[in-house]
């Protein structure tokens, strides 16, 4: 869970997304409820059902600001294995903040003691784990315009999208290990657009003016509207418009990333609904890194000759 920006002052004013999971992901917060599918206004509205420790970490977490007046709350999302919450550090703290965020887990744990004593006294002494949480926490800084309202947005989402992955588990399990032909990818989404009778494949030059970037984009997308799926990496500025505008109508894809994928990867924002729709197949050819890496040369053309390889195959 740990994630951490080399360089960044954890003492200065910023604002961070905070991540924290449960020990072993037991879901002891609460339960998700409702319908994926339920308008927000209804009473099968996706929603989380807090337990009662769910509202103890609740709490604990709107005590932050009392013990510590620079940090403002912005939002919080229990889940019911984790929660993400976001905080806005207003003033240089006088510690670093992950000594602010030990004293929010401490108190948690308190309050896991008191509502599960037998639990907490038989959980392992270990140093390498921790008793309610797991150790560490992921965070993000923000650093863009517009990247606040869209953490918002992912934390008001987050049961809606639960209920989507229990519904269809299918689309959304990390599988490794998929083998078409001589290639082997991690994979999430609907592996069986793979078996469609035609894929093809967008590969644009870089030389492409805006006007023959729309041509291509034309041509591509009548193909897509005939029952092609279209394959790409999603390299060039031409590729990233076919594939963009084709998953704006709808079309089926399939996406090659470089980066891999974690064991509890999910995709994000419209293309977790994209794979509900069963519209698209993320294939990550390598393993995954949490650093943020310059695609090279060398993988965009070992990534197209894939998607050339997933094309031809039959």
């Amino acid at each position: 869970m740990q994630r951490r920006c080399p360089g960044n002052d954890y003492t200065a004013r910023r604002m961070y997304m905070i991540t924290m999971v449960t020990e072993d992901r037991h879901p002891l917060f609460g339960k998700v409820l409702g319908r994926s599918d339920a308008p927000a206004d209804s009473p099968d509205a996706p929603r989380m059902e807090l337990s009662p420790l769910g509202k103890k970490v609740e709490d604990c977490w709107h005590q932050i600001p009392v013990v510590h007046p620079e940090v403002e709350l912005i939002a919080l999302q229990l889940m019911p294995d984790h929660l993400h919450g976001i905080l806005f550090v207003r003033e240089k703290l006088d510690r670093p903040m992950g000594k602010i965020l030990l004293g929010f887990k401490q108190g948690c744990n308190k309050a896991y003691r008191e509502l599960f004593p037998e639990a907490a006294a038989a959980f392992s002494a270990s140093r390498s784990r921790g008793l309610l949480f797991a150790h560490g926490y992921n965070d993000k800084i923000l650093l863009r315009e517009g990247q606040l309202q869209h953490w918002i947005d992912y934390l008001r989402d987050n049961p809606r999208r639960l209920l989507m992955k229990r519904e269809r588990p299918d689309l959304f399990r990390v599988q490794r290990g998929l083998t078409v032909g001589a290639l082997q990818f991690s994979a999430i989404g609907n592996r069986f657009l793979l078996n469609r009778p035609l894929l093809v494949q967008v590969q644009c030059s870089r030389r492409l003016t805006d006007e023959q970037i729309q041509e291509v984009t034309d041509s591509f997308l009548f193909q897509a509207r005939m029952g092609a799926v279209l394959v790409s990496p999603c390299i060039s500025k031409g590729e990233k418009h076919v594939m963009r505008s084709a998953f704006e109508e709808g079309l089926p894809l399939i996406i090659l990333q470089e980066n891999g994928f974690t064991e509890l990867a999910k995709p994000g924002g419209r293309r977790m609904e994209a794979c509900m729709r069963g519209q698209l197949l993320l294939l990550a050819p390598w393993a995954h890194h949490n650093e943020q890496l310059t695609i090279s040369r060398n993988q965009c053309l070992q990534l197209n000759e894939m998607a050339r390889q997933l094309c031809e195959r039959g």
